[in-house]
């Protein structure tokens, strides 16, 4: 057996490695003929996603951008939009830089005592009773509802937008929740509810999604406002 020899990185700067890897993601994408189709505001939503996950074929083949959905989420977060999340894991990742900059209060009850309550009264997930009480509690206020794991939090969104009678055109949806059961279902019934009321927003269609998607999306976002 040969010596073991300790190795240094060929690329050491955190802003190098990132930049090199846009490059590469970049090149690569083109190969793809959905990237193609996408905008730049699109595009730059895209190479993050891939960028957190390294998954190009299921990014860019499951990836659905109502029309405005990048400028419309882009206002929103500038004009200090609530960001109403379905896991704490969003919330973590979220960077206090972006959030603080542009006052946009990230909110996620999942854990809160009442919710437990809540959720075992209404006979559901805590998720759903969470994301109804962060709609009601002001129905005015600029929204942005972004699920990464539980789908059950889009059709209680849906379900408490519509009966609350709140307006919708301060509202985006992030919809990337990610498993088996109700998933797929969810994102096909949260894609109905934004074209008949006029909702922008993103869906990862299909079985894949996950937090860390909706994270890179809106950094992405958040790296436009400034462009």
């Amino acid at each position: 057996m040969s010596e073991f020899k300790i190795q240094e990185p060929l690329v050491a700067e955190g802003s190098d490695i990132e930049a090199k890897s846009l490059q590469a993601i970049e090149t690569e994408a083109a190969g793809y003929p959905k990237f193609l189709e996408l905008d730049d505001g699109q595009r730059e939503v895209v190479k993050r996603q891939i960028h957190a996950t390294t998954c190009f074929s299921e990014v860019l083949n499951n990836i659905y951008f109502s029309q405005n959905a990048v400028p419309k989420i882009k206002e929103l977060l500038a004009d200090g939009a609530a960001i109403v999340v379905d896991t704490n894991m969003i919330k973590s990742g979220l960077s206090d830089f972006y959030t603080s900059k542009h006052s946009n209060q990230v909110i996620c009850y999942v854990n809160e005592p009442d919710i437990y309550e809540e959720a075992k009264k209404l006979g559901s997930t805590r998720s759903y009773a969470a994301v109804k009480k962060a709609i009601e509690e002001d129905l005015d206020r600029p929204l942005i509802l972004a699920c990464g794991n539980a789908p059950t939090f889009l059709y209680s969104a849906i379900k408490t937008l519509i009966e609350s009678g709140r307006r919708v055109d301060n509202v985006a949806i992030l919809a990337f929740p990610v498993g088996f059961i109700n998933v797929v279902e969810s994102k096909e019934y949260t894609r109905s509810f934004m074209d008949y009321y006029g909702v922008e927003g993103i869906i990862m269609q299909g079985r894949y999604g996950a937090s860390t998607l909706v994270v890179s999306a809106l950094h992405a976002i958040y790296r436009l406002i400034d462009k």
